[in-house]
Parts: C-alpha cells; sequence; structure tokens
C-alpha cells in the first residue's frame, strides 16, 4: 500500500502488522536531541511544524545520508505517544517497542513502520530537504524531507505488533 503524506487516521486504518508499505511526500526526521525538544515545544504551545498527519522517521541527516536509529531508545520511544497524541500518525525506524507503547499508539490511530536499515537506499529517495527546526542540533536537528517511495513494514498498528 503506498502512504502519501501527511495522512489521515481513516487512511492508516485499514493497516496491520506485517503490510508493507510505500512512503511519499513529506517526512521529518528527529532523534535523541531534537523529538524530547519538540515534545517540550508542543507543550508549551509551540508547534515549529505542523503535526497534524505527519510522519516522523527516527534518523539523523547528514552528508552521507539517513538511516534509522533503534527507535526504542528511550528519550524516542518516550515521545512517540505524546507525539501520536499530537497527530504524528507515522513513526518510522527499526527496532521492537514496549507493548505500553504500541497500545498508544494503537489509541491514537498511528502506526510504527519499519524500514530497511540501508542509507543508500533511503537517501535515493530523497528529493529535498531543508531544516524545519533545533538547527541548533546540527545532524540531529528535525529535516523536512520530501521523499518518494521509501520502503517499510508495518511493525505496530491498531494496538499490535509484529513481535506479538
Amino acid at each position: 500500500m503506498r502512504i502519501s503524506t501527511p495522512t489521515t487516521r481513516g487512511e492508516l486504518g485499514g493497516l496491520s502488522p506485517g503490510d508493507r508499505v510505500i512512503i511519499d511526500g513529506i517526512i521529518y526526521t528527529g532523534r535523541d536531541a531534537a523529538l524530547p525538544k519538540l515534545v517540550d515545544a508542543l507543550k508549551r504551545g509551540e508547534e515549529p511544524f505542523d503535526v497534524r498527519g505527519a510522519a516522523i522517521m527516527h534518523t539523523a541527516v547528514s552528508q552521507a545520508g539517513i538511516a534509522p536509529t533503534s527507535s526504542n531508545k528511550e528519550d524516542i520511544e518516550e515521545s512517540m505517544p505524546y507525539l501520536a497524541s499530537r497527530g504524528v500518525l507515522v513513526h518510522i525506524g527499526k527496532g521492537k517497542l514496549k507493548d505500553e507503547t504500541v497500545r498508544a499508539l494503537g489509541d491514537a490511530g498511528a502506526v510504527f513502520i519499519v524500514t530497511p536499515p540501508v542509507a543508500a537506499l533511503l537517501t535515493s529517495r530523497i528529493k529535498s530537504r531543508r531544516i524545519a527546526a533545533f538547527e541548533e542540533e546540527g545532524m540531529e536537528a528535525i529535516f523536512e524531507l520530501r521523499v518518494e517511495g521509501i520502503p517499510g513494514i508495518v511493525a505496530a498498528a491498531g494496538g499490535r505488533s509484529v513481535h506479538d
């Protein structure tokens, strides 16, 4: 199934763990340094970019490209339920999430998609990029990427995980 971002809960509603997807559109990046800052900004009523229907890939952006980091790192995984409750519907990374995170994503109508950690493949799918927030974090700033054809497998949807 193709997912165009930003997306809606209705468009994601038919996804199940194990489904293969292709992602097109805008995705944001974020990992250990930036995601807690994003959560803090949203809690203060600031919105560095429109999170409704957004996709966030857990990665940094360097001259070498992108590849997902482990989404079950504490700062990243702790941010996911809050960001999902605020409208981030697609979380992209790698690794096994805690059961409570899977349930929280399901409650929010959000999904977790794992991508192959192959930088050359993922980087070749980026059509444009710009810094969206937290420029002071360098390669760990939040970037806005316009992508075409990012492959993935749904790892968590509807409160269920491929690891169940």
